[in-house]
């Protein structure tokens, strides 16, 4: 072959070579769709601690910046209150770690200068029920939304066969007082919806 005719080879294969690189494998995409997404606005949602209302037997970590010695673990009483260092008794129950936070924030100003708190849980326990005595299965369950008494009896796996269906009450903590609750289970099996019972954090169902 001419000396001619092998340079203008050499040219042609460096130029086909140089266009197949250019080119996108078949299945990946092309380069410049290989670069990564746009980051998403910071915090779309917030924290699922943030939505949480704390209950009675909840256990939370209040922490005071700089302050050790107001901070710390602490469980909420039977009637929703916890004790602060400074402030005493302080209503927790009913609000969000972020609420309660900022409360004790404002009530703090009185003491110290500029204070940083943070709220967090540590235990969550108030969103229970508790079945003893005749059922199947006895314990603390998961309150779910609307969870009335028929569907905690059923989730425990039902009464026992020595279970007494018309003496099963309900015990119920209410502004800090214990209070008994009649339940009429078998007319609420047979369908009066009135007398399925709603269930609030922390019953206990007794079944004698």
């Amino acid at each position: 072959m001419k000396p001619g005719s092998l340079f203008m080879a050499a040219f042609l294969a460096s130029a086909l070579f140089c266009h197949a690189q250019d080119q996108p494998v078949a299945g990946q995409p092309a380069a410049q769709d290989t670069a990564a997404p746009a980051a998403p606005n910071a915090v779309t949602q917030a924290p699922a601690g943030n939505s949480y209302v704390i209950g009675a037997t909840d256990v939370i970590i209040v922490t005071v910046f700089k302050e050790p010695t107001l901070s710390g673990s602490l469980l909420v009483r039977p009637d929703g209150m916890i004790s602060v260092p400074l402030l005493g008794d302080v209503k927790a129950s009913g609000k969000t770690p972020v609420q309660l936070a900022d409360e004790i924030t404002v009530a703090l100003k009185k003491y110290i200068q500029d204070p940083n708190v943070i709220v967090v849980l540590s235990q969550i326990n108030s969103k229970k029920v508790y079945l003893i005595g005749e059922v199947v299965k006895t314990g603390p369950i998961e309150l779910t939304p609307g969870m009335t008494l028929l569907e905690a009896i059923a989730t425990a796996g039902g009464l026992t066969e020595f279970a007494n269906a018309k003496k099963i009450y309900i015990l119920r903590q209410q502004d800090g007082r214990q209070q008994k609750i009649l339940a009429r289970y078998k007319q609420a099996l047979q369908g009066d919806a009135a007398l399925n019972l709603p269930l609030n954090p922390g019953d206990t169902i007794v079944v004698p």
